[in-house]
């Protein structure tokens, strides 16, 4: 529900110093370009030819979605030497339980969106994906403010992803094709569980060179929320890749 212009602030400046940074912000977020088009194939695509367009070679950081995102160009393109995924969500794992209040999630965020309440429908869906820290956290930074414009992008990203037939980048047989290093990081209290576990575990038992690494005292926010922490395990992983990013 973010854009690069606004989800890492708290993680680039722990990046900076080491690395050249680039926050992609896909189709109708942020500095991007507007479109109808919000299909999950569409998207990764976008990735994949940002990757490409840098014209060395890159370590691609995502996060949640961003994760999964990341994890589908990396099947796509040999411009990208390395992926972090923080928290990608596979849906092969997902289970009945948490799957009824995701859906159940997603219509209480359309309705408060019909009704013109934005912030509270991005509230909404923070709610489902952390904990009562992360949660206070958000509330002290206005976090629920700014993510209120791309609310209505993320419900027709919904939308158009749950009627797609397109290859889910976490089937097995599509992780099997990431032969670069994938480092895959999780937080500790993360909600909603066990999906955000069991979804690292499925990664990394499909992918051919897996990394997996816990970031303490914080959930499915960590790179707003400990960011620090969240960077130290970035920075150690794409320095040691064969093919590291510039520096």
């Amino acid at each position: 529900m973010s854009d690069g212009e606004t989800v890492w602030e708290p993680l680039l400046p722990y990046l900076t110093d080491r690395f050249t940074c680039y926050a992609m912000s896909t189709r109708n977020r942020g500095l991007s370009g507007q479109s109808t088009d919000h299909s999950p194939e569409r998207l990764v695509q976008d990735v994949t030819a940002f990757s490409e367009s840098i014209g060395e070679p890159v370590g691609l950081l995502g996060w949640s979605g961003g994760g999964l995102l990341s994890l589908a160009a990396a099947q796509k393109t040999d411009a990208i030497s390395a992926v972090a995924a923080y928290e990608p969500a596979a849906f092969e794992v997902i289970t009945e339980d948490v799957s009824a209040r995701m859906t159940d999630t997603i219509e209480r965020v359309g309705e408060a969106a019909v009704e013109g309440r934005l912030s509270d429908a991005a509230r909404i869906w923070v709610e489902f994906v952390a904990n009562d820290d992360e949660l206070a956290y958000a509330e002290e930074l206005g976090l629920f403010e700014v993510l209120a414009p791309n609310v209505p992008v993320q419900l027709r990203e919904f939308e158009q992803l749950f009627e797609s037939e397109w290859a889910s980048p976490t089937d097995p047989s599509e992780l099997a094709e990431i032969t670069v290093p994938v480092l895959l990081l999780q937080g500790t209290q993360s909600v909603p569980e066990p999906w955000m576990t069991d979804s690292i575990r499925h990664v990394a038992e499909h992918v051919a060179d897996p990394t997996v690494r816990d970031i303490d005292d914080t959930g499915h926010t960590g790179p707003g929320h400990k960011p620090e922490a969240v960077a130290d395990e970035v920075v150690r992983f794409f320095a040691a890749t064969p093919d590291p990013p510039r520096s």
